[in-house]
């Protein structure tokens, strides 16, 4: 379980770019199902103006969500793909 925490971690802060290679932001933090652990969302830090013109679902605040079911990969980047967004 502390290696799950640690990793976790480790992709905040992480950049946020599509497929096709436009920028997002940087993941701001992570939304998951406390019960099942589930991970539903990222959040968005430093949304780009490409991300500003999205109609992203938006937490209570007005910070952008990423759904993580739209995540590909997490690497260096965090790589989503653009077609899973809406």
């Amino acid at each position: 379980m502390a290696e799950d925490k640690r990793l976790s971690r480790q992709i905040i802060g992480k950049i946020i770019v599509s497929k096709a290679g436009k920028k997002f932001g940087e993941v701001g933090d992570i939304v998951f199902e406390s019960r099942t652990g589930e991970l539903i969302y990222l959040t968005l830090r430093g949304a780009t103006p490409y991300a500003n013109q999205l109609d992203l679902e938006k937490d209570k605040e007005g910070g952008h969500l990423i759904p993580f079911s739209a995540v590909i990969a997490i690497g260096d980047f965090v790589v989503i793909g653009d077609e899973d967004l809406v």
